[in-house]
């Protein structure tokens, strides 16, 4: 699917809406006060993509979480399990992002670190594991007199 498709969204005060938008692509609901924005993104989108998800859990799973209702619309397809983040501020730490308030970006750090490859900015090339023996080895290959850099973390209070 390249799109979220949505047929017949009467949610509150939606009539009817059909629409398709597209996936993986920052897309902006304006209109005005009143007009249903909230009520298409939040309980029509957002509460079926949060429905599915947790439908999809297991039972055990489920219980520590609260089901949402169906929205009363027609269709959707296309849905991604969803995340929303409330407008307001619940935190007065300026450097906060969205990663860190949602506490997804923990989750992030161990799936880059488990599939990313780390490639030296010095040389562009990946960066692989090596033994001690190996690392002597490429040390012990270098010309007499050149200059290295050994950096090893300082270990207190063993």
């Amino acid at each position: 699917h390249n799109f979220i498709r949505v047929r017949g969204a009467r949610e509150h005060n939606l009539k009817n809406v059909d629409l398709d938008m597209p996936r993986d692509k920052l897309v902006v609901i304006t209109g005005l006060s009143g007009s249903g924005k909230s009520s298409l993104a939040f309980d029509t989108i957002y509460a079926e993509g949060q429905r599915r998800y947790v439908e999809s859990l297991s039972a055990y799973a489920r219980q520590f979480l609260e089901l949402m209702g169906k929205p009363d619309v027609d269709l959707i397809e296309g849905l991604s399990p969803a995340i929303s983040i409330e407008q307001k501020s619940t935190s007065h730490n300026p450097r906060s992002t969205v990663g860190t308030i949602t506490e997804i970006y923990d989750y992030l750090r161990l799936l880059w670190a488990r599939v990313g490859v780390p490639y030296s900015p010095a040389t562009g090339l990946p960066i692989e594991s090596q033994t001690v023996s190996q690392m002597v080895d490429k040390l012990t290959a270098l010309p007499d007199g050149e200059r290295i850099l050994l950096l090893a973390p300082v270990v207190r209070g063993r």
